[in-house]
């Protein structure tokens, strides 16, 4: 599957705002958005006036980039959310919010969503105490996530276990920390994936045109 190998902090300038993609980094001075707020090019100090088109794009760019899901799973996602029962938008995040990269991001096991997948591809993380390899996995309610005795030695784990606490806590998440381990005890709650700040409803708009 394709994925996004450029820079990182370029994305956030795009999009206006913080989607801390780089962990740490994301917190610090050394932040490329805190320290040129303003798109990247040549024209990207420049007054633009974006059209009703352009602001449900941007906001299915910024979803998107957030996840760090590829165009052809994203639409995936929301033709999968589009037929099941209850608001489209918010199906579509809590099935984002279930990917295994993401709640291996989410529980504080790594720095960021790409410090996860790479957690996941060299077979470090378990569900059920079973190797899961797959970053779209999307987890059920009750499963157990844990990490590899080798994984909770390396030093980027443990750095990103000691910053955790910067994250707002999830209610739908038990954490474990100091085993290395979590579970889903129930669907994920809108009012606490707003960091940063998505507008989902733009989302559908955009794909339902």
């Amino acid at each position: 599957m394709a994925r996004y190998l450029g820079p990182a902090c370029k994305l956030c300038r795009r999009e206006a705002m913080k989607l801390y993609l780089k962990g740490e980094r994301c917190f610090s001075e050394k932040c490329a958005y805190t320290r040129r707020p303003y798109p990247p090019g040549q024209h990207g100090q420049g007054r633009i006036k974006l059209s009703e088109y352009a602001i449900r794009l941007r906001e299915k760019q910024k979803m998107r980039r957030i996840y760090g899901t590829v165009e052809r799973q994203f639409r995936r996602c929301y033709q999968i959310s589009s037929r099941r029962k209850g608001r489209t938008g918010e199906e579509m995040l809590a099935m984002l919010e279930r990917r295994l990269d993401n709640l291996v991001y989410r529980m504080g096991f790594a720095a960021s969503r790409h410090d996860a997948r790479q957690l996941l591809r060299h077979g470090h993380v378990q569900v059920n105490g079973k190797r899961v390899d797959i970053p779209s996995y999307v987890a059920k309610d009750g499963d157990k996530l844990s990490l590899t005795e080798k994984a909770r030695a390396f030093k980027r784990v443990v750095a990103a276990m000691a910053s955790a606490d910067k994250r707002p806590v999830l209610s739908w998440l038990e954490i474990d920390r100091p085993n290395f381990t979590g579970s889903i005890k129930g669907p994920p709650v809108r009012e606490e994936l707003n960091e940063p700040d998505i507008r989902e409803q733009l989302v559908v708009e955009y794909y339902s045109r």
